[in-house]
């Protein structure tokens, strides 16, 4: 493969479903990560894109008070779609060639820590097309024994196994060459790890910015991380 250009601007993609009660803290810490990025890299751009997934909340009126955030309403029904929509909504506004431009998505159920894009951006800019980060579930929402049963069944240090949609990053120019997310209830990040990984592109597995997520054990999508909890992990 050629040698990666070096990147130019950062898009971050946010997929909600009726998410009006935990967006806020979500794009807070977004918005700290842009600003970490800003503050230490200033030649790089950053985006922030929500996709509002048929959302009947309050939803669109939480991004609404984030002037730097871009809205796109959508009827994608499912968490591939959505993400793959807000991806390509990204992109199009891009100023740059799709290799230069990093993708980090997350979910609105969820908190990234500060040096969130700076950790993606320092492993982009080491020749990786793609970073599977980890995350933790709120230990406020599962309980003592079931946050102790995620860490036991969990190795979250780097080489982990896992793949988290709330915590992954690619090189646009890969994620285009590889069709994107797949339009799926679940299961879309895992499928585009896998593509990844067969087309052959550099990835790393890495827990230096570890995402903070929604424990509760009823989600927005069926099959998704609240059924995974429900299901692995004992009450």
């Amino acid at each position: 493969m050629k040698r990666a250009h070096p990147i130019a601007e950062v898009a971050v993609v946010v997929p909600a479903k009726d998410e009006e009660e935990l967006l806020p803290r979500c794009l807070s810490s977004v918005d700290a990560a842009v600003a970490a990025l800003a503050g230490a890299c200033p030649h790089v751009r950053a985006s922030v894109t929500v996709v509002l997934d048929g959302c009947r909340d309050g939803s669109a009126a939480v991004v609404a008070g984030w002037p730097s955030t871009h809205a796109v309403e959508a009827d994608a029904g499912n968490a591939g779609g959505a993400r793959d929509i807000g991806v390509r909504r990204a992109l199009a506004a891009a100023r740059v060639s799709p290799d230069q431009v990093w993708v980090a998505t997350t979910d609105a159920d969820s908190r990234v820590p500060p040096d969130w894009l700076l950790q993606h951006l320092a492993l982009a800019e080491q020749g990786l097309s793609l970073v599977i980060g980890t995350v933790e579930p709120d230990g406020a929402d599962l309980g003592a024994s079931r946050l102790r049963a995620w860490f036991d069944a969990h190795r979250l240090g780097d080489g982990h196994r896992h793949v988290f949609g709330a915590n992954l990053g690619i090189r646009a120019d890969v994620y285009e060459a590889l069709g994107g997310f797949p339009g799926q209830d679940s299961g879309e990040d895992v499928a585009l790890v896998q593509a990844a990984k067969a087309h052959g592109v550099r990835w790393r597995a890495t827990d230096a910015c570890r995402v903070l997520t929604s424990g509760r054990l009823r989600g927005r999508a069926s099959g998704g991380f609240a059924d995974y909890l429900a299901a692995a992990l004992p009450p």
